[in-house]
């Protein structure tokens, strides 16, 4: 899918900027960095899964109940998208993972999430402007538990929903990937420098 593909399908005013990757990779952490070096011009959508399972909504291990589980996250996600769209229209929404990271938990074939939810990957890609993706801590054997209590993959689960979520999201044509870095400290600055430059082309595409 090419930028002029992206432009005609997208509907929102406000740019969506999706900070995603696989478990355990900073992008909360700098997400919220993000937001509070610039202010008031972002607004962060939250992570739809941790907003649903910290308030109660079951964690479930049976195949078909984790495809209610995904569809209620991706329902969830999008009305709070476009929630914060029409609030805040001239603001940059930066979305703390967005609604193509169902497929990657989809249990079987991440093609079938698509037809389940009555879209395709290509209508879902559209609606973002941007996709900065953060590689797992646990391609380097590094502990993925950080400060999210809902958290509950294992290392290797972890990569493999890296691999497949990286797989879904690399065909957005502004795709920028953060790769794990034994500092963290090295990984966040660079993801945020990615996240600043970013945010900055797309003022300039309004500007001109």
């Amino acid at each position: 899918m090419d930028t002029q593909t992206l432009a005609k399908n997208k509907k929102h005013k406000c740019h969506r900027i999706v900070v995603t990757g696989g478990p355990g990779g900073g992008k909360t952490t700098a997400a919220d960095l993000f937001r509070r070096e610039i202010g008031e011009k972002i607004v962060i959508v939250p992570e739809a899964a941790t907003m649903l399972f910290t308030g109660g909504f079951p964690r479930v291990n049976d195949p078909e109940a984790i495809k209610s589980t995904q569809k209620a996250i991706c329902h969830v996600q999008k009305n709070i998208e476009d929630i914060q769209s029409a609030l805040f229209p001239n603001r940059t929404l930066l979305c703390d993972r967005g609604t193509v990271d169902g497929a990657a938990y989809w249990p079987g074939n991440p093609a079938d999430f698509f037809t389940e939810i009555g879209s395709t990957l290509e209508l879902e890609l559209s609606r973002y402007d941007a996709v900065i993706f953060f590689e797992t801590a646990a391609v380097g054997g590094m502990s993925i538990e950080g400060g999210n209590p809902i958290r509950n993959e294992s290392l290797d689960k972890a990569v493999k929903l890296d691999k497949v979520l990286r797989e879904l999201w690399n065909q957005h044509p502004r795709f920028i990937f953060v790769p794990h870095d034994a500092s963290f400290f090295k990984k966040i600055t660079y993801g945020l420098a990615s996240l600043e430059s970013m945010v900055s082309q797309l003022n300039k595409q309004i500007e001109n």
